[in-house]
């Protein structure tokens, strides 16, 4: 069977992948990873950035001894994907995103980062905090997010991937993206899709961003199909 590496979104974990993962384990061999500081998983020496977690994929590869596995990614998972694929590109095979959002800049930064503010989380979505607290020990909950909004200001002052660089990805890519996401827009997801030589692009119904509400059949279905014709 084909492997299958799927890769989570920022201040997630591998284990949002679980039931994606059992509904494509018949097809294909699939691999699951957790960033560093993600899922318990312990903090690294580099901090967060796309670079970092590219080079954490790649030394899984390499214990794995995986040869080219396909790649999906949720969200930041997926910007990690297509920079894998533009400049490690005989590592990887076809790739997949979902909800990844591709423009950048300091004001889409400054928005997303808003977003990831402990203190309000805590007072106005208490379950959640609870949920990304259970997900992350032992470590700080807090500390990922203000590392990953670390990330997202770098993102927002220089993006890692340009527009010249989607035009030199060969890979065969397919872009997903949910009708009623609210964090990335139709425009920014078609406008990548026009660059890359190689894409297809499909739009989830009644979808929006977080993966748990996701159709995961749908969703799999989808998998299935463009990586197995």
């Amino acid at each position: 069977m084909q492997d299958l590496l799927l890769l989570h979104g920022a201040i997630g974990a591998s284990d949002q992948l679980i039931s994606l993962k059992e509904k494509l384990g018949k097809e294909f061999n699939i691999h699951l990873l957790n960033f560093s500081g993600h899922g318990g998983r312990a903090f690294g020496d580099n901090g967060f950035s796309i670079e970092t977690f590219a080079n954490e994929v790649m030394a899984f590869l390499q214990e794995r001894g995986l040869d080219q596995p396909h790649v999906f990614g949720y969200s930041m998972g997926g910007y990690v994907s297509m920079y894998l694929a533009r400049y490690f590109p005989d590592r990887v095979g076809k790739v997949i995103t979902l909800a990844t959002k591709y423009h950048w800049d300091e004001a889409t930064a400054m928005r997303e980062m808003q977003m990831l503010d402990a203190a309000i989380i805590e007072k106005k979505v208490p379950a959640f905090a609870t949920a990304l607290k259970q997900r992350h020990q032992p470590n700080d909950w807090k500390e990922v997010l203000e590392k990953t909004k670390m990330m997202l200001g770098e993102l927002g002052r220089g993006p890692v991937l340009a527009e010249s660089d989607f035009a030199a990805i060969e890979h065969q890519v397919l872009l997903l993206l949910g009708d009623r996401d609210k964090m990335v827009t139709t425009d920014e997801t078609y406008a990548v899709y026009r660059r890359l030589p190689q894409a297809a692009l499909g739009i989830l119904p009644h979808t929006q961003h977080p993966i748990e509400q996701t159709n995961i059949d749908a969703l799999a279905f989808l998998i299935r199909q463009f990586l197995l014709r």
